[in-house]
């Protein structure tokens, strides 16, 4: 039985799920059925972060155009972009080896933006049952989920969770933190 978060809740992977390796990390979210003209693209990214909480380099940056991490191992890896939303369970899937992330990536912010959201008049209060979801892949057991609930009206951008390193460990906060201005507002926020 997977535990669910709320907002602002965090939790030790170790201590849910013990000697976890390779997980992956699956979001997904509906659309409304609001006719703004234009399909929407909802895309999953992750800034892989310093102890400053700043992207490490800009091959760290986790995205469909750049979808491996820079270290040998490729630790974490996107499956893909799915332009649609459509479907049931997990929209985009991040794989993630627990044990191969080096020691520089402190924190994973896992966000989700809408790509040429200004343009397509499009925002996250279209989008409904948006979650984040980290599945054991050992055995395919769902551990800690996180299902979005606020209203978020104007925001392009989400923080949906952070995977986060304390005390030898991985954990998750679960932070649902909406932005105006799309990627780029992300980008600033994590760039050095």
């Amino acid at each position: 039985m997977p535990i669910n978060l709320s907002k602002g809740e965090r939790i030790s992977l170790e201590k849910v799920a013990p000697g976890l390796e390779q997980i992956f990390i699956g979001l997904g979210w509906d659309i409304n059925a609001t006719d703004t003209g234009a399909d929407f693209d909802i895309d999953a990214s992750i800034f892989l972060l310093d102890s400053s909480e700043k992207l490490i380099s800009d091959k760290h940056f986790i995205f469909y155009n750049n979808p491996k991490s820079p270290d040998p191992n490729q630790s974490i890896q996107q499956r893909g972009d799915n332009r649609t939303g459509a479907g049931e369970g997990d929209d985009e899937i991040i794989d993630v080896n627990l044990k191969t992330v080096p020691p520089d990536v402190d924190k994973a912010a896992l966000v989700v933006t809408i790509h040429e959201a200004d343009k397509r008049h499009q925002n996250f209060g279209q989008v409904t049952n948006a979650f984040v979801r980290v599945v054991n892949c050992k055995d395919e057991q769902e551990i800690v989920r996180y299902d979005l609930t606020e209203d978020f009206s104007v925001e392009t951008a989400l923080i949906m969770a952070e995977l986060y390193r304390k005390d030898g460990e991985w954990r998750m906060n679960a932070v649902g933190a909406g932005y105006e201005g799309g990627l780029q507002a992300l980008v600033e926020r994590y760039q050095k």
